[in-house]
C-alpha cells in the first residue's frame, strides 16, 4: 500500500533544520575513530606515489587566506590530489564510507573536520610548495598574521571550477597538517541528552564549521586554543558576541581571531553569529 504525499509544504527553515540533521547525524553516526594516520615527510610521501602513478601538479585557486571578497587573489601551488594521498594513507575504502568523516591535524593544534562526501563532491589537493618554488608560506589576513608557514601539507579546493567554494573563505583550508584520520565521533559530543535535534542540529553543524578547529565544546574540538565554549558564551552579551564573530579587532585589537567569512552576505553572517550563542548558551556544560 502507498502512503500519499502530505499536501503540507515543508518551510524553508524546517527543511533546512532536517538537512542539518541529517548531515550531522552522519558526521556523528558511530564512536570513535577508524583510522589515524601521521603524514610522511613531503619527500617521502612523493617517493609513494609517484610508485603509484601519481605526481605533483600545478594547482590554480583563489587563495583565501589573501582573498577578501572584492579582491580575490589567485596563486599557484604544487600538490596533489587528496584522493590519492587518503588512497595511500588511509586505504581506498575511505571513498565508500560518505557518511564518516575526515579529520586534519595540525601542528598547531587546529583541527578541521569535513564530510567524506564533501571531498567526493569537489576536488581537493594536499600542497606541498609553490609552483614558482617561492617560500611555502602565506600572509593570513584575516588573523593578521604574516609568513605563516604552510608545510609539511595544505589543504586546498578547487574554487575556480567550483566558484560557490570560494565563499567559505579559509575555513576549510587548514595548513601545517601533519596528521589525518578518517573518523566518526559521538553524537553526543554536539547534540547531549535532551538537547532537541530538530531545534539545534543546524546550529551544531555551524559550530562544527566555524568554531571547533580551534575552540572546543566540552572537550570536544581543536586545541590551538581549547577554551570552552559551552562556559564562555556564557558570560558574553549578544551584542559583544556579534563584535566578536564579525569585527574581532573591534574588541581585541591584534587579535588572531578571524571574523565569520566576508564572502558571506551581512545577513548570512548576523544569521550565523545569532545562531551560535543560542546554541551555545542553550548547550548543557559537561561536569
Amino acid at each position: 500500500m502507498s502512503i500519499p504525499a502530505s499536501s503540507h509544504p515543508v518551510s524553508p527553515s524546517r527543511a533546512r533544520r532536517r538537512a542539518a540533521w541529517l548531515l550531522l547525524c552522519a558526521a556523528l553516526s558511530a564512536p570513535w575513530a577508524v583510522s589515524a594516520e601521521t603524514l610522511p615527510a613531503p619527500a617521502a610521501l612523493h617517493r609513494q606515489l609517484l610508485a603509484q602513478g601519481h605526481k605533483a601538479q600545478a594547482v590554480t585557486v583563489v587563495e583565501p587566506h589573501l582573498s577578501s571578497k572584492d579582491q580575490p587573489v589567485q596563486r599557484r601551488y604544487l600538490a596533489y590530489p587528496v584522493e590519492a594521498v587518503l588512497s595511500a594513507t588511509l586505504g581506498p575504502s575511505w571513498q565508500a564510507q560518505p557518511d564518516r568523516e575526515l579529520e586534519f591535524k595540525a601542528l598547531d593544534g587546529f583541527v578541521a573536520r569535513m564530510p567524506v562526501a564533501r571531498f567526493l563532491k569537489y576536488r581537493a589537493y594536499l600542497a606541498v610548495g609553490l609552483a614558482d618554488g617561492q617560500p611555502f608560506t602565506v600572509d593570513n589576513l584575516a588573523q593578521g598574521e604574516k609568513r605563516v608557514a604552510l608545510g609539511p601539507y595544505y589543504l586546498i579546493w578547487d574554487n575556480l571550477s567550483a566558484p560557490t567554494l570560494q565563499a567559505e573563505g579559509g575555513t576549510h583550508w587548514p595548513y601545517q597538517v601533519a596528521e589525518i584520520s578518517l573518523r566518526a565521533v559521538n553524537p553526543e559530543a554536539l547534540l547531549p541528552s535532551g538537547m532537541d535535534s530538530g531545534r539545534w542540529a543546524e546550529h551544531a553543524a555551524l559550530a562544527q564549521t566555524y568554531c571547533l578547529s580551534c575552540h572546543q565544546i566540552n572537550g570536544f574540538g581543536g586545541a590551538k586554543m581549547p577554551l570552552n565554549l559551552a562556559v564562555r558564551a556564557k558570560l558574553i552579551d549578544a551584542r559583544t558576541w556579534q563584535s566578536w564573530l564579525l569585527q574581532p579587532q573591534s574588541v581585541k585589537p591584534g587579535t588572531a581571531m578571524p571574523a565569520l567569512p566576508d564572502g558571506l552576505s551581512a545577513a548570512e553572517r548576523q544569521r550565523i553569529a545569532s545562531q551560535l550563542h543560542d546554541y551555545l548558551k542553550a548547550l548543557p556544560v559537561a561536569p
